[in-house]
């Protein structure tokens, strides 16, 4: 892949295609988050950024599907700390790409602090292949009361 642009929005949707085509099964989810687990009493879940339904950051998420080798289904995954550690390592020649933001990148960051500071703490990846599938996990229920509209039924 060292020959592929990560300097330009079309570099990246190349190097987005060409992992989706290296993932068996792959296909881009409506929504996708990590999260990390509440530091409180609180139930919820909390995420540094949602890619809700109609979102356009699909590099990051074949990345993410990449490492933790998953399909992009429905589902709520576990994230280990070398995990993350390997997912920002991986999209971090992404920022490259200065007409771009990179939010994804800077919530992956944040959650990796959010370890560091409390080892209590878990954090999970949830996929939402088609937002009428059911909710997977509470960590499922919490990213999608972030989408417009929605209210999950647990």
């Amino acid at each position: 892949m060292s020959d592929l642009d990560w300097s330009t929005p079309d570099g990246l949707a190349a190097i987005r295609d060409h992992l989706a085509g290296e993932l068996e099964g792959w296909r881009a989810p409506a929504a996708w988050a990590v999260g990390v687990s509440p530091a409180s009493s609180t139930p919820d879940w909390v995420y540094p950024h949602v890619n809700t339904p109609g979102g356009a950051h699909g590099l990051p998420a074949v990345v993410l599907g990449t490492i933790l080798r998953h399909d992009g289904s429905t589902a709520t995954l576990p994230v280990s700390r070398a995990d993350l550690e390997a997912a920002v390592t991986s999209l971090e020649p992404a920022e490259a790409c200065t007409e771009l933001p990179h939010p994804n990148l800077a919530a992956w960051r944040e959650v990796l602090h959010e370890l560091e500071g409390n080892p209590a703490r878990e954090a999970v990846a949830v996929f939402v292949a088609d937002p009428g599938d059911p909710v997977s996990s509470e960590a499922d229920a919490s990213m999608r009361t972030t989408f417009e509209g929605h209210a999950p039924q647990v």
